[in-house]
């Protein structure tokens, strides 16, 4: 996520207001003159204070800018060191404005500092640096709150829209349930068209019920898995095969639901499949993993979808499981290994 920076235009503001500020005791000093009619126009007060002015908008804008914006967006570094850093990151432009400040001073001015002025100086500058920091950090935790803001906000229309996708999208689970019966009993005398719908009928009261479990058993998991190659089989026979070999042992750990399903039909949908190049998908359990492996052989022509398939997949793992699934391709083997996770 992009940091958001804290405008120029608001820290340029505060940083002239604080040049104001700071120069305003020599404001001062140079309307007392002015009123008692004791001032030379030419003289080096009237030079000082545009001095001073300037001296101190630089430094303010580049503390101001340092704390609020600089710090946070180029040094990605643990809180502790960007701490330190930061600090000492002040502390040298500080003396660097300071040391500047009083050596400037003669050459433009023409004249030396008084040491009277040099104290002043040193006065306001550490007190400048010490608001300075504070504002900056204020600034940039009303960015942040901002920016926090502005994303749940995102994320509460992206929700509602999502909702709304899902109303029009609605279908009466028990229209859709009573059909497939009827489908039944009218090709009750083809068994294997009575098995394909009682497999699609089984697979879409799967479907519905993960939709309330963030994580399903591997038993489970393989079981609709069972019903949806039996469609895929229907339809390319022997040009399709699927080789599982599960230990035992992992069949109570926890995957995201559809997740073998996903990286079987993503198989299907990017290779080739014929006589000459029969498709098979492996599952095997190892290392604590599970893995889906096919030979790659890439299509032609890839049917339309949305192609974020795999993506979701990954933010689903890291979301509901804190690992993540690791992608490979190796001597012509795609494959894809996904952690378990033990059950509750």
């Amino acid at each position: 996520m992009a940091l958001k920076h804290v405008k120029q235009a608001t820290i340029i503001k505060i940083a002239l207001l604080l040049a104001i500020l700071a120069s305003l005791p020599k404001t001062i000093f140079l309307y007392d003159m002015i009123s008692q009619g004791n001032l030379d126009f030419s003289g080096l007060q009237i030079k000082d204070l545009p001095y001073r002015l300037v001296f101190i908008f630089l430094f303010s804008w580049a503390i101001l800018e340092l704390n609020a914006n600089i710090s946070y967006a180029r040094f990605k570094w643990s809180t502790p060191v960007r701490i330190s850093v930061l600090f000492l990151a002040n502390i040298a432009i500080f003396l660097m404005a300071l040391t500047l400040f009083k050596n400037l001073y003669p050459i433009l001015l023409d004249t030396e500092m008084t040491t009277r002025d040099k104290g002043f100086s040193n006065f306001t500058f550490g007190n400048l640096l010490i608001a300075l920091f504070f504002i900056g950090r204020i600034l940039r935790l009303q960015a942040d709150k901002q920016e926090s803001r502005i994303e749940n906000e995102h994320l509460k229309q992206q929700s509602l829209q999502n909702e709304l996708m899902a109303l029009k999208n609605q279908i009466d689970p028990h229209f859709l349930f009573n059909s497939l019966n009827s489908l039944t009993s009218l090709i009750r005398d083809n068994e294997k068209a009575t098995q394909f719908v009682r497999k699609l009928s089984f697979m879409y009261r799967y479907i519905l019920m993960s939709g309330e479990s963030d994580l399903v058993s591997l038993r489970e998991e393989l079981k609709f898995l069972e019903s949806y190659t039996y469609l895929i089989r229907t339809r390319y026979r022997d040009r399709f095969s699927i080789d599982i070999q599960i230990e035992d042992v992992f069949l109570q750990e926890e995957i995201p639901p559809l997740a073998l399903q996903l990286l079987v039909e993503n198989a299907v949908k990017h290779n080739e499949i014929s006589e000459t190049n029969p498709l098979e998908v492996k599952i095997y359990s190892r290392e604590g993993s599970i893995f889906v492996d096919n030979i790659m052989r890439p299509r032609t022509t890839i049917g339309e979808g949305t192609k974020h398939g795999l993506l979701n997949l990954k933010k689903r793992y890291i979301l509901v499981c804190h690992k993540e699934i690791t992608v490979r391709t190796e001597n012509n083997i795609f494959s894809v290994e996904l952690p378990v996770k033990t059950a509750a």
